[in-house]
């Protein structure tokens, strides 16, 4: 494989930011979204009068078990594409998406169920059982090493459920599916689930006032900008301030729910033991979870904090339950029913965080399009049928154009390909090629896939 260039501390950053991309306050530095009159990514032109390229993003967003394989389907209609029950999210953007079926990972093919099949989805390296994790390096962190040098953060690596070890059945570990990101074979990226501290990693928000608002720290910046940018910046401006309170408005009601369950519970006798109380600001509704992991993807794009993420949204034989879907089984269970009403929901609500992400992208303006437009946005799952165990192809969707070189609205069929030509691993070299990260092979793969 061939291996990008070294990096030096000094010229780790090409697109270095001056001091007027930031506000700064307190303990505390928030980056600026995308704005005209301000030259948020360095230079505003090169050399030849050509404006400078808008950064590139990939996100991967994962469901585990599969999907309700008779809802989740796409076809060429009279007015475009023409979606199934389970895609109906995505309807306001389907011309900003691609349904690609037929792909499949040839390592997570014939090796037994769940972690062997999980393990390798990014990476598409063949796992190893027993009690040494051997795998490959995912997709997301070879883009770390090149595309992910040119930010403050490499790749942020979020999560909705909480990892979980031991050994599955097939003597696979389960940390092959508890996670998606790898950063080496025998390492996987460790995740955050907790929104507060993932939300605190991209405005650097550390210290003993970490739970005090960031914009009230960088209101008198914000307010000395906003006097100095256009009209049309200015109103950007004020739409992402009122973005970024929103999300730590959400955050500090966690905090406080956390709170008040900690003080109510304090005085109560336990016949168990005492444990350390979880901390602050994990969600009990997995719905607002999920939201605010999507939101924080979405700040981290904009400012260009990070261009590479993956949210996986729940792992593999996930427990995850679903009240407000009115299905009373957790998700692994439903899943061995996946032709039923019940993942029938479960599959829809998984698209629509697909759809959520690609909504906040698509409305946030850059240049002439918007951040949607300039990124790849990855929705896939491990398996296509949960009751069969079903590898030999998965589902997968993406959102975005990454600035105009991954053609939209198109259905990518490749059931009837050969299995050299209907890898997985070629659509990831194709991605990697359009962020400016060729590589000579990928996983099992050495061409890009056709027609992509």
């Amino acid at each position: 494989m061939k291996q990008p260039t070294p990096v030096a501390n000094s010229e780790r950053n090409p697109f270095q930011q001056s001091r007027r991309t930031f506000l700064r306050g307190a303990g505390v530095a928030m980056t600026l979204p995308w704005l005209e009159s301000v030259p948020v990514w360095g230079a505003p032109t090169v050399k030849d009068g050509t404006p400078t390229p808008y950064p590139k993003r990939f996100a991967a967003l994962f469901m585990a078990n599969g999907v309700n394989a008779n809802h989740f389907w796409a076809k060429e209609g009279a007015s475009g594409l023409e979606l199934g029950k389970s895609l109906q999210p995505m309807e306001p953007l389907k011309h900003k998406m691609n349904f690609i079926s037929g792909l499949f990972n040839k390592n997570a093919t014939g090796v037994g169920i769940h972690p062997g099949q999980t393990g390798n989805l990014l990476s598409g390296a063949a796992l190893q059982k027993g009690a040494e994790l051997r795998g490959g390096r995912s997709m997301d962190q070879a883009l770390a090493d090149s595309v992910g040098q040119k930010t403050v953060q490499p790749s942020l690596v979020l999560g909705c459920e909480q990892p979980v070890t031991g050994y599955h059945e097939t003597n696979f570990s389960m940390a092959y599916g508890s996670h998606i990101s790898w950063q080496n074979a025998t390492s996987p990226v460790p995740m955050e689930i907790y929104p507060s501290l993932a939300f605190d990693s991209l405005f650097e928000n550390r210290g003993h006032r970490r739970n005090s608002s960031i914009l009230d720290r960088v209101s008198e910046q914000a307010r000395d900008l906003s006097r100095k940018v256009s009209v049309t910046d200015k109103a950007k401006l004020d739409e992402y301030l009122t973005s970024v309170r929103e999300v730590e408005r959400r955050i500090e009601s966690l905090r406080n729910a956390g709170n008040d369950a900690g003080r109510k519970s304090a005085g109560r006798a336990s016949a168990t033991p005492d444990m350390t109380r979880p901390k602050n600001g994990l969600p009990e509704d997995i719905r607002e979870h999920m939201r605010l992991m999507c939101d924080i993807v979405a700040l981290a794009f904009q400012t260009d904090k990070t261009r590479i993420a993956t949210l996986l949204l729940c792992r593999d034989i996930s427990g995850l339950f679903y009240p407000f879907l009115d299905v009373r089984t957790t998700h692994h269970s439903a899943s061995h029913r996946d032709t039923s009403e019940d993942f029938e929901k479960i599959t829809r609500f998984y698209v629509s965080q697909l759809a959520y992400l690609a909504k906040r992208l698509e409305a946030m303006p850059e240049g002439d399009g918007t951040v949607l437009d300039h990124s790849c946005i990855l929705w896939l799952s491990n398996m296509w049928s949960g009751s069969k165990h079903d590898s030999t192809k998965v589902p997968l969707l993406t959102a975005g154009g990454l600035d105009g070189t991954l053609q939209t609205g198109r259905i990518l069929d490749y059931r009837s390909q050969s299995d050299a030509n209907r890898k997985l691993c070629s659509l990831y070299l194709s991605i990697m090629d359009r962020m400016g990260n060729q590589l000579d092979r990928f996983g099992d793969a050495e061409t890009r896939l056709a027609s992509i």
